[in-house]
């Protein structure tokens, strides 16, 4: 009988089914980094969805046969250990293909439209001492006709290509930074960053990945340009984008990633004084977070489960 282990539980707001093979449910609504290996003991399966799983954790669980990721991106997890331990690994595809790109247009028009500004000034009264109807004090941008760099155009950036066009945007496909030559349909990673009015990410954190965007990237941009990553805080250098933020390198950015969550000991983007600025958005790692997608998350987990139990894995990363 398999032991099942979901180390976070609490971070799933969805009607979780069981699985219909005969099993022992362990569930934790959620584990510190150093309980994870006292509370794997003896589990055959576990679910997880940020906590690490590394080589020497690998190394003393004999009875773990798979890891259940319960989120698309595999980051965490020691793929090489995994397989050469046979263990399998499976993640989550495709429930967040309309949750996520709706958020990026949610930073994105905000950010467009100066919404933020505008709140604040209704707050400070300056459109009841308006002399006129309105108060533009800020400058506002149509998405219609602008130009949108995405880089990473698997399921989520597809959505976002969707919804681009259908606000009239131009999209440019990022090619892969460095690439030798360029796919049909796709514009060179340098020449994207330099012409495109937004630059949105949806490519997986590698160590090919980190940093993606650094000073050098983000000096490329347009200064009129805005950035948007709801894929992984480690693609951009923070520090930098602090410094690309506050020197006016780019007009703005939209994030709800960051490279360490949660974000306990400080981040350079935590910062008050880019908190209070109205051309920077962070959100707390919600774009996958409707309670639609949520639901498919974890119907889709369940039927990872049976599946493997089945000797047919499916969604399998190793």
């Amino acid at each position: 009988m398999h032991r099942i282990v979901h180390l976070e539980g609490e971070s799933i707001i969805a009607d979780l089914r069981r699985p219909d093979f005969p099993h022992h449910w362990v569930e934790h609504a959620t584990t510190l980094q150093l309980q994870v290996a006292g509370r794997l003991a003896g589990a055959t399966i576990a679910i997880v969805n940020k906590l690490s799983i590394r080589a020497e954790l690998i190394a003393g669980l004999p009875a773990l046969q798979m890891v259940a990721v319960a989120a698309t991106g595999t980051n965490n997890i020691d793929l090489d250990a995994c397989r050469a331990h046979g263990i399998v690994v499976s993640n989550i595809r495709g429930y967040a293909v309309h949750t996520v790109p709706e958020h990026v247009f949610a930073l994105l028009l905000a950010l467009s439209r100066n919404v933020v500004a505008y709140r604040q000034a209704v707050a400070a009264g300056n459109w009841q001492r308006s002399r006129q109807f309105c108060c533009i004090d800020y400058p506002i941008r149509d998405l219609h006709g602008a130009k949108l760099a995405v880089i990473g155009s698997g399921n989520l950036g597809g959505g976002v290509i969707r919804l681009a066009e259908a606000f009239g945007m131009r999209v440019l496909r990022c090619e892969r930074k460095g690439a030798p030559s360029v796919r049909p349909g796709y514009t060179p990673f340098d020449q994207a960053l330099h012409e495109a009015d937004v630059v949105s990410l949806h490519c997986p954190l590698t160590p090919e990945t980190k940093n993606l965007l650094g000073e050098p990237e983000l000096r490329a941009m347009r200064p009129s340009a805005l950035l948007i990553n709801t894929a992984r805080g480690g693609l951009v250098d923070e520090a930098a984008l602090a410094r690309a933020l506050q020197q006016g390198w780019i007009a703005g950015a939209g994030f709800d990633v960051l490279s360490v969550e949660p974000p306990s000991t400080g981040n350079v983007l935590l910062a008050p004084q880019l908190l209070a600025l109205p051309n920077f958005l962070l959100t707390p790692h919600v774009a996958w977070a409707s309670r639609p997608a949520m639901q498919a998350l974890a119907d889709q987990l369940t039927a990872n489960l049976e599946a493997f139990n089945r000797g047919e894995p499916q969604n399998q990363v190793v």
